[in-house]
């Protein structure tokens, strides 16, 4: 007899167990009912790959996409295979990783690269792994024998592969590039890892002569090339082509004119400086003015020979800025401060402190030559999204996209197999571009050096700086070898690693067997969420046609973010994050899959509460006890004599109640059936819920019960919640499964057959 109510604490992990312990995860080992797979239609989703130490989110719920694909496809009698993985994640896992070191009071700059390495890789080993197990918690049926490490050799060795590629095809170099640098993390960021932050600052008036200036920033005023006027702005047009003194130096700048200037702001005129900001880089590349760097990757002060101040030099940005204005002030240049000047200003998307756009030598992967085929695969539907919005969205991408800054200057990550030969001939004589490679090591005494190595190679051996080696910057002119492993025994390694989307961009092109991409590629579905369609999808689909001369999935589903009940963002500080395996514990994991799913619209924020996710609960508890109801009248009558099978049912003498029943039956199989495959999840698992909830529960059910030919009326009914049973499964697998064993099925519900659809029986049934 079956228990009075569902209790998923029970029976989830057992049920898990036979169904991991049974082969029905791997595609090798799928045996569904009447079907050869030997002939079945390969059907492959690679999970995108969670932090290697990771523990699950609410967001994570969402490979709930996944799982929900996977189990329909394999009961339609697909070959399914769920390949699962863990990114590395580079700056994410290092930025812990130095968290934890700043509690022992140590940081990366205690360490030579290659140990520090060795570190992060045991913290991120002795720390992996829980987040397979919480999905495992959920129910999710990949193949976990399949799965890839973004690490693993075989995925380091396609990623050289393919940069080396890259770099023969001339879709490599090395520029002196702005970027947006984050002194505190120690790396660069791409434009789409930056977040932007309106602020309140105080805007500076300086003098330049007979040039007033305004500006945020008076400490980047020293690497300043010009100081730049409207051609329109009748103020300045006697000043245009003029030279005016530099304040607290003995440069002399021009007044240059550009249509970008706003006769608005401030006082019309604006001071450029290149190299420490986007907008006048660009303007420097466009009048051809020198880029001076004078704040460096530790976000101190490094100042040119004609600064007459130098006591700013090796201070700190905010430090340098109140000295500047100090000595602005002394000096009779500073004309006045607007206290309370408001704008936008960047920051980073991991610490939240303030990015210094500066110059830094950067390996830049030339995108132009790439985004045509990705463009004429979606105008040609060879990838469809799903919601459809997003596949403008990623033609709007390509049309905007820039030049991919791929290198990290962490050392957690692919290191970059670029060698820059460092022997008398390459920094002695003649070109000397990487005599000017500036490295940072520590000695043997564990003692941090720093400078150009030329002149560390006057007191220490290259293999001394080897040894000890933490960063190397070359300068974008340097020369380099591509080569996996080192040319020569007079050669330094970049020290820069790929930049994560790098790899995880070649994710479809590593996670599959060499015999696989036959029947495998393109996969069919990539289920992720919409804010990384720009990072990840627009990239995978990049690498996936310039390799493979074909796009990486056929489908693209994107969900958005969960959110708390009320639809507002999680956060610590609002105290409303939710902690998904706390609520599979309390209400089990059928509550919380279906939870994220009923209700929502597709695309749109996805609210989760525990309200919800109790209620979802409560429909299981009800699946259970109409089963248990079932099984209580059936052994009343016997259950031998009920009649078995759709045929053979729809030829008994049925009531015109049972007629509509099958009716509605066969279109909520139809309709589901169809829904899942337009990947309208939400309102496929709001049709069963209805369907099962009010229509078979709160009305056949009740007139089962005041039936007198038990046996028809069970007979339906048993074949309805059978059928039931397949269609909700793919959404709540754990209390099906149980069901599905306590109605003494053969074999596992998790590779049954999926519904037929009917032939139209009862057209003239009036439902």
């Amino acid at each position: 007899m079956m228990d009075s109510k569902f209790d998923p604490t029970k029976v989830e992990r057992e049920i898990y167990k036979e169904w991991e312990e049974s082969g029905a995860f791997s595609p090798r080992k799928q045996e569904l009912e009447n079907n050869d797979q030997s002939n079945a239609k390969a059907f492959t989703i690679l999970m995108p790959p969670p932090n290697a130490n990771a523990s699950l989110h609410a967001g994570h719920g969402m490979y709930t996409i996944d799982d929900i694909l996977i189990r329909y496809h394999r009961m339609k009698g697909a070959s399914t295979q769920w390949i699962p993985g863990l990114d590395h994640a580079g700056f994410e896992t290092q930025y812990v990783y130095e968290k934890q070191l700043a509690k022992i009071g140590k940081s990366r700059l205690d360490f030579d690269r290659e140990t520090l390495y060795k570190n992060i890789a045991a913290f991120v080993e002795e720390n992996s792994g829980l987040i397979f197990e919480q999905f495992r918690r959920l129910g999710f049926s990949a193949d976990w024998s399949r799965s890839v490490f973004t690490l693993d050799p075989h995925v380091v060795k396609q990623v050289f592969e393919t940069f080396k590629k890259m770099a023969e095809e001339g879709l490599v170099y090395r520029s002196d590039y702005l970027v947006n640098y984050c002194p505190f993390c120690g790396t660069s960021l791409a434009e789409l890892e930056i977040l932007h932050e309106e602020r309140e600052d105080k805007l500076y008036y300086i003098k330049y002569g007979p040039i007033t200036v305004a500006t945020v920033r008076p400490e980047t005023m020293f690497g300043d090339s010009a100081v730049m006027v409207n051609p329109n702005d009748k103020r300045y047009k006697q000043m245009i082509g003029k030279m005016v003194k530099l304040p607290l130096t003995s440069r002399m700048i021009p007044v240059i004119a550009d249509h970008v200037a706003d006769p608005e702001f401030g006082t019309g005129a604006v001071k450029i400086t290149p190299a420490h900001d986007a907008n006048d880089f660009e303007a420097g590349k466009r009048h051809n003015l020198p880029v001076i760097r004078v704040i460096n990757q530790m976000g101190k002060m490094t100042l040119p020979t004609d600064v007459l101040v130098m006591e700013l030099e090796g201070m700190k940005v905010r430090a340098a800025r109140e000295k500047t204005v100090e000595l602005l002030r002394e000096n009779g240049y500073l004309e006045k401060i607007d206290e309370h000047y408001v704008h936008s200003v960047i920051v980073c998307y991991k610490c939240k402190r303030d990015m210094e756009p500066m110059t830094v030598p950067n390996w830049y992967i030339k995108v132009d030559p790439l985004k045509p085929a990705v463009v004429r695969a979606v105008k040609e539907k060879k990838t469809k999204f799903f919601p459809k919005r997003f596949e403008q969205q990623l033609l709007d991408w390509m049309g905007i996209m820039h030049d991919w800054p791929i290198s990290r200057q962490v050392a957690w990550g692919i290191r970059i197999p670029a060698w820059y030969r460092i022997s008398k001939q390459e920094i002695g004589i003649g070109d000397q571009s990487n005599a000017k490679i500036y490295v940072t090591f520590l000695d043997k005494n564990k003692k941090q050096v720093s400078g150009l190595i030329r002149d560390l190679l006057q007191r220490y051996s290259l293999q001394e700086i080897k040894n000890g080696l933490q960063t190397l910057t070359a300068p974008s002119e340097a020369k380099y070898v591509i080569s996996e492993t080192s040319p020569g025994s007079d050669y330094l390694q970049e020290t820069d690693t790929f930049d994560t989307w790098f790899s995880s961009g070649q994710w479809p092109l590593v996670t599959l067997k060499d015999d696989e991409y036959v029947n495998r590629y393109p996969t069919d579905v990539m289920a992720t969420m919409s804010d990384i369609l720009k990072f990840w999808v627009s990239r995978m689909m990049m690498f996936g046609l310039y390799i493979r001369n074909d796009v990486p999935f056929r489908n693209v589903y994107l969900w958005s973010t969960v959110t708390d009940g009320k639809g507002a963002k999680m956060s610590k500080s609002k105290g409303n994050v939710i902690n998904p395996i706390e609520l599979v514990d309390k209400y089990g994991a059928d509550g919380f899959r279906m939870a994220l799913l009923f209700g929502n619209g597709e695309g749109g924020k996805i609210p989760l509460s525990e309200d919800k996710v109790r209620a979802m609960r409560n429909f299981g508890n009800k699946i259970w006890n109409m089963s248990r109801f079932f099984l209580m009248e059936a052994e009343k009558v016997g259950n031998q004599k009920l009649v078995v099978g759709d045929e053979s049912i729809r030829e008994m003498d049925l009531k015109e109640e049972d007629k509509i029943m099958l009716k509605q039956l066969d279109e909520t199989t139809e309709k589901v059936t169809t829904l899942l495959d337009k990947f309208r999840f939400s309102e496929a698992a709001d049709t069963i819920y209805e369907f099962l909830w009010h229509t078979v529960a709160d009305v056949y059910i009740e007139q089962v019960k005041n039936r007198s030919d038990k046996v028809i009326a069970l007979s339906a009914l048993r074949h309805v919640l059978l059928t039931g049973l397949k269609l909700l499964h793919p959404f709540m697998p754990f209390v099906t499964e149980a069901v599905w064993k306590e109605l003494n099925q053969n074999g596992q519900l998790i590779v049954a057959q999926w519904p037929a659809l009917a032939k139209a029986k009862y057209q003239d049934v009036d439902v």
